[in-house]
């Protein structure tokens, strides 16, 4: 890939009386260059995600609707997106990720945008495109209403990860914008397995996949891994998380996978990216002068 330097505006978070941190905010990305971007009846995807139920390492609305007020005013049509996971939780399918997101505070009144969830109902309504001098993935697969959105804003948070090591922009987008079959690709060079002593035998996951890869011989679900396909559309059917990918991507082509899904996302459009550093837990803080 051509390499390509972006500028980069910092702020901290201190504010006086009169400004709050989330006018303080809209200065920082007009001073940043956001209003360069035409706008002007644009559908705008602000990329984030909405934290798991029960958890608080997510951003709170008030920042995201700082970002969407300042769209609106620049003339765009914007709407908040993610794409749903690949492992079980409250927010593997669209319904439960809807319902999570207001749970943890984020609507219209809130954010002053709606919701779409970018890969469907199921994790499967996604778009294959070519991987711009795509050298670990040829294709991508992208959740569509983010696809088919004209502008890209990735608004996340710092954050640690297990195997990204740290979360930021690039995760936001290469991995949070792909649909099942997308994290698939990125996090393992397996296909799905099944837990046999989670499965129920009722043959859900069966229905849903696409390439009739899923038996019953023993009277419980199994993948026949030479016509598995790896789309990930049993994961999202089986109701009792008896059905996980095999998560066997070493850490470096994990993050160089997400860079090519990034570099996917973004291709032929205008992009603007938002990293917020806060409630950074002490084990990630650097010794002082670091």
């Amino acid at each position: 890939m051509s390499e390509k330097i972006s500028p980069v505006y910092f702020t901290d978070f201190r504010t006086v009386a009169d400004v709050s941190q989330g006018v303080k905010l809209q200065k920082l990305c007009r001073r940043a260059g956001i209003d360069k971007i035409d706008f002007r009846d644009k559908f705008v995807a602000i990329k984030m995600h909405f934290g798991e139920l029960g958890n608080f390492a997510y951003l709170r609305p008030n920042y995201v609707k700082a970002v969407a007020d300042l769209i609106k005013e620049l003339g765009g049509k914007p709407f908040l997106t993610d794409c749903n996971t690949l492992y079980p939780g409250s927010r593997k399918n669209a319904v439960d990720h809807l319902y999570n997101a207001e749970v943890n505070g984020f609507n219209s009144v809130t954010t002053g945008c709606y919701i779409i969830i970018g890969d469907g109902l199921k994790g499967t309504d996604d778009v294959v495109v070519p991987v711009p001098g795509g050298e670990y993935c040829k294709e991508a697969y992208i959740g569509r209403a983010l696809y088919d959105a004209d502008i890209i804003i990735s608004l996340n948070h710092f954050k640690g990860h297990e195997m990204a090591g740290f979360g930021g922009a690039v995760k936001n987008l290469g991995m949070g914008g792909g649909s099942r079959a997308g994290k698939m690709q990125q996090h393992s060079d397996g296909k799905p397995v099944v837990n046999q002593d989670l499965c129920r035998s009722c043959r859900k996951c069966a229905r849903e996949c696409g390439s009739d890869a899923i038996t019953y011989e023993s009277g419980k679900a199994f993948i026949l891994q030479d016509i598995c396909k790896g789309c990930g559309r049993c994961i999202g059917a089986c109701a009792f998380d008896a059905i996980h990918p095999s998560f066997d991507t070493a850490a470096d082509m994990l993050g160089r996978k997400m860079a090519e899904y990034t570099a996917a996302i973004c291709a032929g459009k205008p992009s603007f990216h938002i990293t917020l550093i806060m409630d950074v837990p002490p084990q990630l803080r650097l010794p002082r002068g670091k």
